[in-house]
């Protein structure tokens, strides 16, 4: 038996070997082959998206004019999120034919087009045009397949439609509820290709462009104006070309975003008469980030970059609160913002006694209507309030949040205007936040502030405070809660040390604004207020060095190092602009 054993072995050990042989063959064929796919230009496909490498990134520039690219990594969330978009649109332009396509690039993988191309954060899409590898444009769209789409094809095709007669541009201004048209004498000229950089720019809105001279009278023109046509409010505003100035793209979108804005905005899940714009801003008294997705209206609302917010909360179920809305609107109309013509005629456009050249005066103040048994529920906690305080009146600061009140609710016209005009010219102190401090809360080692209680904390001569300011939704906050826990602990037998917190969400400061969570800042002892932001790394150790050196600030990582590796696997980076781990106001 032992015989056969040996003899069985001795037969079937060179099979043995040979078949391990074969396997180390097969797989080395198999990864000669993956090189050979890398090295090769052949572009392939996923989804109908283009999908590129260092090897036929240039093959894929020569051959298509218009190509969008998605630098990704594989371990990010928002990448793995816009995929199935991405694709979707890829098979929509290429179903079309378009000459616009697709493409994407593993960054993680490809670090040389990464570096290339200047990529710190995923997903980053960028155009490319006419092969020009130097020059790629960022993309400014929704990221959705309609977004994607649409901004391909005002990049494909002519962003405005050409029209050349009374006809079809009858048809055109009343074929949407809002359109631009722009009158030039000279297409060729600089203010029309103005126009139409424009024009590629804002998707949400449709574009025309005439320059017959049987459009120009039939609007009653006789220079180059842009016009926004709707269908509500005043029906049309005009927007006169300045000759000597001509025609400021950012001056005229900033215009074409406000008067395409009714004048008064209702805060709802409804669409209303304007689609969305392209991007989708956060809104600092819209809640961020995990309530649910913003209405509508929204977009439209934060959008505009008005600098102040005139609110009318009221209870949609109640006539007598509905009928406020009048004196509101009423009390808007001055704030709405003005164009200054530079010929004589005004709203109609025309020619007439030259005036003095001035540029647009801005609006100042977008008037909304918040429904508080609606979607406008969602925002009450930002203001401290409840469904029952309705009706009422606030003012926001949109530069830094501050919010205004009434002494006295007032809802006529003119006490709206007297009461802003007020806040605009400084004379009115803002309404402030302050939550009500816990009967504990200098018992624990973490001191818990409130607006009440924050100046004789914070300021203490002979205390070295250093505060936590968070929000109880972020992610960022709650990752840290335990390191400052820990540092509480460690410090909560020094006297000259506090260790606190602020939920900045409840508790407002006069003379700190916080733009994100979390906000850690240090007041030192001693007389003058001072302040310290702590910027550099978040954990116990390096919190106790800096306490310890009394306030001096380690030196901070670059911030590139923040970004190249996922925090753990499966987690995406942080957006531009919170490479320091935060949310944003």
């Amino acid at each position: 038996l032992v015989w056969l054993l040996v003899l069985s072995l001795a037969w079937l050990g060179p099979a043995l070997g040979d078949e391990d042989k074969d396997e180390e063959v097969v797989e080395e064929k198999e990864k000669e082959k993956k090189e050979d796919e890398v090295l090769s230009d052949e572009i392939k496909e996923e989804d109908n998206v283009l999908v590129l490498h260092e090897h036929n990134f240039a093959r894929a520039l020569s051959e298509h004019q218009l190509l969008l690219v998605e630098f990704y990594a594989p371990w990010c969330g928002h990448c793995q999120q816009l995929a199935p978009a991405f694709a979707q649109a890829a098979t929509e332009l290429r179903n079309e034919s378009s000459p616009a396509r697709l493409g994407k690039v593993d960054a993680t993988a490809q670090t040389a087009l990464a570096t290339e191309f200047g990529i710190t954060s995923y997903p980053t899409l960028k155009l490319f045009r006419d092969g020009n590898r130097t020059h790629p444009l960022a993309y400014t769209g929704r990221m959705d397949s309609q977004g994607i789409v649409r901004w391909m094809q005002r990049r494909a095709g002519p962003s405005a439609t050409l029209l050349q007669d009374t006809d079809t541009a009858t048809a055109f201004v009343s074929s949407q509820d809002l359109v631009v048209v722009g009158f030039f004498k000279d297409l060729r000229g600089e203010a029309a290709q103005a126009y139409l950089e424009v024009a590629a720019e804002m998707m949400d809105m449709t574009f025309g462009v005439a320059e017959a001279a049987e459009l120009f009278q039939a609007y009653g023109l006789s220079a180059d104006t842009v016009c926004l046509f709707k269908k509500f409010d005043e029906r049309q505003t005009n927007f006169p070309v300045d000759p000597a100035r001509g025609l400021d793209t950012a001056e005229l979108t900033k215009l074409l975003r406000v008067h395409s804005l009714q004048l008064v905005m209702e805060f709802t899940n409804e669409v209303q008469p304007v689609p969305s714009p392209v991007t989708v801003p956060q809104g600092p008294w819209l809640p961020c980030p995990h309530p649910p997705p913003p209405p509508q209206t929204s977009n439209q609302i934060f959008g505009a970059k008005i600098p102040h917010h005139m609110l009318l909360f009221l209870n949609k179920s109640s006539s007598e609160q509905l009928s406020l809305r009048d004196g509101f609107r009423a009390a808007a109309s001055g704030f709405r913002g003005e164009v200054r013509w530079p010929h004589g005629r005004d709203m109609e456009g025309g020619c007439g006694t030259p005036q003095a050249q001035h540029p647009p005066f801005p609006a100042q103040v977008l008037f909304v209507v918040v429904d508080v048994t609606g979607h406008g529920a969602d925002v009450l906690p930002f203001f401290g309030m409840t469904p029952a305080d309705a009706p009422t009146l606030r003012l926001v600061k949109m530069e830094n949040n501050r919010k205004y009140q009434m002494e006295q609710d007032n809802f006529s016209d003119s006490a709206i205007r007297t009461f802003i005009q007020a806040v605009l010219d400084g004379k009115v102190k803002p309404h402030l936040l302050s939550a009500e401090p816990p009967e504990d809360w200098d018992t624990r080692p973490v001191k818990v502030l409130v607006g009440k209680t924050f100046e004789q904390v914070a300021f203490d001569e002979t205390k070295n405070v250093f505060v936590k300011f968070y929000a109880p939704w972020c992610p960022h906050c709650q990752a840290m809660a335990a390191a400052w826990e820990e540092l509480a602990e460690r410090y909560k037998d020094r006297e000259d040390i506090v260790i606190a917190e602020m939920d900045s969400t409840a508790n407002e400061l006069e003379n700190i604004t916080i733009h994100g969570f979390p906000t850690l800042h240090y007041f030192p002892a001693g007389p003058g207020r001072k302040m310290v932001e702590y910027k550099s790394t978040r954990d116990v150790e390096t919190f106790s060095k800096f306490l310890d050196n009394g306030g001096t600030l380690p030196v901070e990582p670059p911030v590139g190092e923040v970004r190249e590796q996922p925090p753990f696997p499966g987690q995406s980076p942080a957006p531009a602009g919170q490479g320091d781990g935060s949310c944003r106001m």
